[in-house]
């Protein structure tokens, strides 16, 4: 299905670093609760995120992600979603996340 370029603009996706990180025993698929910093204008906004196939926690800190921050809130058990941190499925389904190759500006959209 092909989309049109306004289609893309739509889709907010911005670039931020994870400044905290935290288990989410609570969520029904392994877990962690993230909070990503996109700079001054976004600010800090938090994601359930299923990273725990591929990352410790210690190794997210100070990482720099893709997400969506243009998607409504959703709670997922006690913890309220606010970004989609983007990834590709392995073999596994597991997420492998999108990593710039140099430190780019915090908030800087996707084109």
């Amino acid at each position: 299905m092909a989309i049109t370029w306004n289609d893309f603009e739509k889709v907010d996706i911005r670039i931020g670093t994870i400044t905290k990180i935290e288990d989410f025993p609570e969520a029904r698929n392994p877990s962690y609760k993230v909070w990503v910093d996109f700079g001054e204008k976004i600010g800090i906004k938090k994601s359930s995120a299923q990273l725990t196939a591929h990352y410790a926690k210690e190794e997210l800190i100070e990482k720099q992600v893709a997400a969506v921050v243009n998607f409504p809130p959703k709670q997922i058990a006690s913890f309220m979603s606010e970004i989609l941190i983007v990834g590709f499925p392995d073999e596994n389904g597991d997420v492998v996340l999108i990593f710039p190759d140099k430190k780019v500006p915090d908030g800087g959209k996707l084109f």
